[in-house]
């Protein structure tokens, strides 16, 4: 018996086609957001030029507002690590200020510039240590777990300086400040900064342990069955930021000569704001280090404009604030529109 022949299918049926994956997108609406904010930048300088040209435009004045945005933007890079897995560190600024004093008493200064270093950088990973346990292994919400660290920084601090100043007394650590030092204009700090943006975007963005970081903030579930130890990755996201916070501390000892229980006051605030302006998730899965160091350059630019301008500290606070609301309203239109 022979079976019906169908009919050949018209050129002009229209076949369904697949919907490309959301993931390709991302790439498009991260040049369109770092565009964005490199123009944010660009208008910031021009405005600065504008109202104090000879003041704002010179080279030491540019020199300066880099180097103080080093110190923040190390921290900001492992808190964008951080936020991307879907966590918070709340502590950065008080494991900065414990690292600077701890780093910088008469007993740690006898082992001359490489026991600073080492002190501010193994105090920085003890502090992510103990954050990364209790929020990996001991089930903690970040929130809480950072805030306790906060606390217990902080008073540890104020106990080792007693409230007092701690003067370095180091040459090759105070030379690193001086203008002396300074490669082609460009000062150690800023150096040290670039370097560690460097290294932050490629681990994001050309390795396993950012490809986990991206799947643990995006779906931790789906991120388990696919085998990732999430736990793990968690741990080492928290000894990075840590990491980060001990290479801050040791810029701020060499920026200001000295170590200072109220170091990294507000640091947590900054960080965050910057990497929210850069484009990071606060609910995790989606994050640039570009972003979050133009975040950073862009509040520090503001700072600066606004004290050459003579205005209060308060404005600056509301403006900071306005652009951190911005900021998340323009990440909630983008979600909805995704």
């Amino acid at each position: 018996m022979t079976q019906p022949v169908s009919p050949p299918r018209d050129s002009t049926d229209k076949v369904p086609q697949a919907r490309p994956p959301a993931w390709r997108g991302l790439p498009a609406r991260a040049d369109v957001r770092t565009l964005s904010l490199l123009g944010v930048l660009a208008a910031l300088i021009i405005v600065g030029g504008i109202t104090k040209p000879d003041e704002f435009l010179d080279t030491r004045n540019l020199q300066l507002v880099l180097t103080q945005a080093s110190v923040v933007g190390v921290v900001t890079v492992g808190m964008t690590f951080v936020i991307i897995s879907g966590g918070i560190d709340l502590s950065v600024g008080a494991i900065v200020a414990l690292a600077s004093v701890w780093a910088t008493t008469v007993a740690t200064q006898e082992y001359g510039f490489a026991g600073i270093l080492f002190t501010a950088l193994i105090v920085g990973v003890g502090c992510g240590l103990v954050n990364g346990v209790l929020i990996a292994y001991g089930s903690m919400v970040p929130f809480i777990a950072t805030l306790a660290m906060l606390a217990s920084a902080r008073g540890l601090a104020l106990q080792i300086t007693d409230g007092k100043t701690q003067i370095v007394t180091v040459p090759s650590v105070l030379d690193l400040g001086e203008r002396d030092a300074y490669i082609l204009g460009i000062p150690p700090l800023v150096l040290v900064f670039a370097v560690v943006t460097v290294i932050g975007w490629l681990v994001l963005n050309r390795t396993t342990f950012g490809r986990r970081t991206v799947a643990v903030g995006g779906n931790p579930e789906a991120a388990r069955l696919a085998g990732i130890d999430v736990r793990r990755q968690r741990l080492y996201l928290y000894l990075l930021s840590g990491l980060c916070c001990g290479v801050a501390a040791f810029l701020l000892i060499v920026l200001s000569g000295s170590g200072q229980n109220t170091n990294g006051n507000l640091y947590e605030l900054d960080a965050i704001a910057a990497a929210i302006i850069g484009g990071t998730l606060l609910t995790g899965g989606r994050g640039t280090i570009t972003g979050s160091v133009l975040g950073v350059l862009i509040f520090f630019t503001i700072t600066n404009i606004f004290a050459l301008n003579n205005l209060q500290s308060d404005v600056q606070q509301i403006a900071k604030g306005a652009i951190i609301v911005a900021a998340v309203l323009v990440q909630r239109r983008t979600a909805s529109t995704t």
